[in-house]
């Protein structure tokens, strides 16, 4: 699929971040796109960016937590109608947030909600748009898994189950749909999306769909969850204050987002380059490629200490990400 002007795409969580990227350049080639995301104010951000680039292509806006398979049907046939067709030529299935991190310091709520948004969205989301993808002559799906689908770490004082067993799901599943495809929609393609650590603002917007946060201002139940995180690390607290806590918490989301080594304009650009090239696999960002390098290498030591302190000091990446 190496042109993809007056093509369809779909692109979930299209409000921001490697989401917006993937709209924007897929605007810019000509490509129709209809994108969903729980904020109507990002997505109207994105259209603005569009239009003033005078981008020769359509661009649709449609309400969706993409894990509510209600929401999401909706929000399939809603494309259906407003962009007067039944065929879909590309499912980036994007949305992600973070949270959850450990089963003993974080409420099952905030799990299940990362879990459910990072794999539900992607399963509900395959299964929606499937028929609309095989009536297209040509099709593919782009699922956003993440260094984190193999590698379940972000460094050893920093527990991060629910989104690591999400992105393991995700690559399993485009994996496993790569045989599922060929003997039954061979037109169907698929490739799984590793991004590294990219400057994107999925710290502070995790925060705000769990937390409700409207602002920089943090909870008391987030601050109470730091609290707990961090002692469980070893930290001393005891003459740590909760402006403190809230000014860690806010830095912590600048610099992944400001310091990052790879921009989402930029990552956005790796993505649809391997989808245009037909790789199942993309690995985005110099960092995802060295992760992946040396879990292969010795995969036994990659949950130790010092494998990650190796890491980090190789490629930049800060202790607690």
């Amino acid at each position: 699929m190496q042109d993809l002007a007056g093509r369809l795409a779909v692109v979930t969580g299209g409000g921001s971040g490697m989401g917006r990227e993937l709209v924007r350049q897929l605007v810019a080639e000509g490509c129709n796109v209809a994108m969903c995301d729980v904020s109507a104010e990002t997505m109207a951000e994105t259209q603005r960016l569009c239009e003033r680039a005078r981008a020769p292509a359509r661009v649709s806006q449609h309400l969706a937590d993409v894990s509510v398979e209600p929401q999401v049907l909706r929000f399939r046939d809603e494309v259906a109608r407003e962009h007067d067709t039944d065929k879909l030529h590309l499912l980036f299935n994007n949305a992600g947030i973070g949270g959850g991190g450990s089963l003993f310091t974080n409420p099952r709520e905030q799990w299940e909600r990362t879990f459910n948004i990072c794999w539900g969205g992607v399963y509900f989301s395959t299964r929606a748009f499937l028929p609309l993808l095989m009536n297209a002559p040509q099709a593919h799906i782009v699922n956003t898994s993440s260094v984190n689908g193999f590698w379940a770490s972000v460094g050893p004082q920093l527990p991060h189950t629910a989104y690591s067993a999400a992105k393991f799901a995700v690559k399993g599943f485009t994996e496993a749909l790569i045989t599922d495809l060929r003997l039954n929609a061979p037109h169907i393609k698929c490739s799984v999306v590793m991004p590294g650590h990219i400057g994107t603002s999925i710290l502070a917007n995790s925060r705000k769909i769990q937390f409700g946060a409207r602002s920089d201002d943090i909870t008391s139940e987030e601050i109470a969850q730091i609290r707990a995180r961090l002692s469980a690390a070893g930290r001393d607290l005891s003459q740590v204050s909760d402006a403190d806590i809230q000014k860690m918490a806010v830095e912590r989301a600048r610099r992944f987002l400001e310091e990052a080594p790879m921009t989402a304009a930029a990552a956005a650009k790796v993505i649809l380059e391997g989808v245009k090239a037909n790789r199942w696999r993309i690995l985005v960002g110099a960092d995802a490629h060295r992760l992946d390098e040396l879990v292969r290498q010795a995969p036994e030591a990659a949950y130790e200490e010092d494998f990650f302190t190796a890491f980090a000091a190789e490629v930049g990446w800060a202790v607690t990400r």
